[in-house]
């Protein structure tokens, strides 16, 4: 296998060089062989494809076949591992991940040369941009992280086994949703560079790339929250978001790519932005990049991270090359990127999306900044400072409340102009609604903050959670606004049920009413988020018999056991837990020890319900009392960020549903029977 993976990924890296050279000189030949050179180009793209794909395949056979000759098998397998772990050796490691990157790219690279119809010669521009990506992967993992470099010395009866934190379901599909977002924002960027170094005439490469960038951003969105998930369900501290810098490299593109679909309604509507646009999509798959080259070059320090490694300068020269690129075609082109309009209110659609560019640019700075602090102040003052949580919350929630109070203002607002009467007629509502949410949670502390230990206006977290809710309610107030005035406009017209009015519509205009979907679901996550203020924690050692309560919760230590199989030992508590003085549920938190890592992990138990989460963990037993430690934390509302994801997912998919043609109503006049006029004769 090691043999055939080399030469299927030397095979790629020589198609992908002679995809971009060839299709660079047909570009600027312009001559009768140039078509014929381009598709040679295009066909080596695709044949990239199906060489990158013989390698991963010969990776993974050789994992399920326990190949321990081949270093990589043996540092991220065992002969005991599951299926599906072995599977997912494909990106568990460093080399492997670079692989699966290579994989993906090139299959972006397959759709889009197979469409090269809907307009040859920007697809042909895109696809020479992408092949040059393609080239700085694949010349990665043909020398610099080889994946089947062979082991030294003798052959090994054993693999070290999967890293513990990596055997959880979702790391199966985690990784794969991250990557599809990451390597996707290099068709937008593809698209955009080609049609800046074309001066490609209006805006038909902003329609072509809409739908690319839709479905990567669905993939990163998946990818985030996923990762979310693993990180609440299997690393044991109750938490699902720390601020971890691998975390903050996965959440710069996203915000900018964000952005980055707002705007770029602007320049479709109005033929505004066009600069800040193609900065933004250059952005986006720049932080993509610079988001890999956190987590492999060993410069900062996390859980997520790889090993340090000499691929970090790899990429920082690739990351310069890339930005030097840009730069030159943008100062060279930039003419051909002027407005057709500018802006003329304030209270207008267009500033609505402006200020939304801008606070979403502010967070993704923020995040950017406080990522790299620690190396900035290693080189400025000779030692690293680091920021937590409380500098990104300060900054960040802040940002989210003001982007929270946009996405309910902007559906409301019109292009160009909106008259004062016209926001006060359609914002009246929705603001009532919000005002009556407030007041119901302000008269109600009982079930809100003092529940939670927490003195209402006296507490900043219960303020951001209050106004989190608040602003949460209002835009849903307005979404549901928008639909139900569509509706009745159809109502109206056809005479149907308004259910089924407001299915007409969301068909009719399935981009903007999915974009009202997503918004919703976001504010699902909010409420969600909110929750955290409220969080309580509590640790302790439980024998037989050992009481333990947490908010109204009481835990009864029934025992505690071990247990062995061929890929790990366990040992877990056995907890009943009791409610009301009623005995609802029996939990098992449990740590493992896995033998042939030699490291361990915690495996939380969690009871989850839409009120809140009972998050158990075992932390191992005391060695001086035999008795083993348990934490327990009770978190808030933390199901409504998983519902929440779900349903912007749905959204995404929905707006990527094309739009069902209208259905006009005709009117046939009726017919009405003149009697004939008697006729009489003389």
């Amino acid at each position: 296998m090691a043999q055939i993976g080399s030469f299927a990924l030397l095979l790629a890296l020589a198609l992908s060089v002679y995809s971009f050279l060839a299709g660079l000189i047909a570009l600027f030949r312009q001559d009768e062989g140039s078509e014929r050179l381009s598709e040679t180009a295009r066909r080596a793209g695709v044949a990239t494809f199906a060489a990158v794909l013989l390698a991963a395949a010969a990776l993974v056979f050789a994992a399920f076949q326990d190949d321990f000759r081949i270093a990589y098998i043996f540092h991220h397998s065992n002969r005991d591992l599951s299926a599906p772990y072995k599977f997912a050796t494909l990106w568990s490691g460093q080399e492997g991940s670079l692989l699966f990157w290579s994989l993906l790219l090139s299959a972006y690279g397959f759709v889009l040369r197979l469409r090269y119809k809907t307009d040859p010669r920007l697809f042909a521009y895109a696809s020479v941009i992408l092949a040059a990506v393609q080239i700085f992967f694949l010349s990665l993992v043909n020398f610099a992280a080889n994946p089947f470099g062979l082991l030294e010395g003798p052959a090994r009866p054993d693999g070290s086994g999967l890293n513990p934190l990596l055997q959880y379901p979702e790391m199966v599909i985690h990784p794969p949703m991250l990557y599809l977002g990451y390597v996707g924002f290099t068709v937008p960027f593809a698209f955009a560079l080609g049609a800046l170094i074309m001066k490609y005439p209006g805006e038909k490469w902003i329609h072509i790339t809409r739908r690319w960038t839709m479905v990567t951003w669905g993939f990163l969105t998946c990818g985030i929250f996923l990762g979310a998930h693993w990180a609440y369900s299997v690393l044991g501290w109750g938490g699902y978001w720390g601020w971890d810098p691998v975390e903050n490299a996965s959440l710069m593109p996203w915000l900018v790519g964000t952005a980055f679909l707002h705007s770029v309604m602007m320049q479709e509507k109005r033929g505004m932005l066009k600069v800040w646009n193609m900065w933004l999509v250059f952005a986006t798959f720049w932080l993509s990049i610079l988001g890999t080259f956190l987590t492999r070059s060993g410069i900062i320090s996390s859980v997520h991270a790889f090993a340090q490694s000499s691929i970090g300068n790899w990429f920082a020269w690739f990351l310069a090359i890339s930005f030097a690129v840009f730069v030159f075609f943008f100062f060279k082109n930039k003419s051909h990127l002027k407005s057709e309009h500018k802006l003329e209110s304030l209270v207008s659609r267009e500033s609505s999306f402006l200020f939304n560019n801008l606070l979403l640019l502010l967070a993704c700075f923020t995040v950017l900044w406080g990522t790299w602090f620690p190396k900035i102040s290693e080189l400025v003052q000779g030692n690293k400072v680091t920021v937590g949580a409380p500098f990104y919350n300060k900054v960040n929630i802040p940002v989210a409340l003001l982007l929270l109070l946009l996405t309910a203002l902007g559906p409301l607002l019109a292009w160009r102009n909106t008259s004062l009467e016209s926001l006060k007629r359609n914002f009246l509502w929705p603001t009532v609604g919000a005002i009556a949410v407030v007041i119901f949670l302000m008269i109600t502390p009982e079930s809100w903050g003092s529940v939670f230990g927490l003195k209402p206006w006296k507490d900043i977290s219960y303020f951001y959670s209050l106004m989190a809710i608040a602003l949460s309610a209002l835009v849903t107030f307005t979404v549901a606004s928008e639909f139900y005035r569509g509706g009745r406009v159809i109502q109206k017209h056809t005479g149907q049920s308004m259910f089924a009015s407001m299915v007409q519509l969301t068909h009719r205009n399935t981009r903007r009413y999915g974009g009202y979907i997503v918004h919703f679901g976001v504010v699902v996550v909010v409420i969600g988020l909110a929750g955290a203020a409220f969080n309580q924690d509590k640790e302790q050692e439980m024998g037989y018999g050992d009481k333990m309560t947490i908010g109204s919760y009481t835990l009864i230590c029934r025992s505690y056991t071990q247990e062995d199989n061929a890929n790990y030992r366990s040992e877990w508590a056995v907890l009943d837990v009791y409610k009301g003085g009623k005995k609802i549920d029996t939990l098992t938190p449990e740590r493992r020890f896995y033998h042939a890592s030699r490291q361990a992990s915690t495996m939380p138990y969690i009871r989850s319900t839409p009120s809140e989460d009972l998050y158990l963990v075992y932390e191992g037993l005391n060695d001086q009392t035999g008795k083993p430690i348990l934490k327990a934390h009770l978190n808030p509302l933390v199901m409504w960020i998983w519902l929440g994801v779900w349903i912007i997912l749905g959204g995404t998919i929905l707006a990527l549903v094309p739009n069902a043609p209208a259905q006009v109503r005709v009117t046939v006049p009726k017919l009405v029977e003149h009697a004939a006029p008697a006729v009489t004769g003389d």
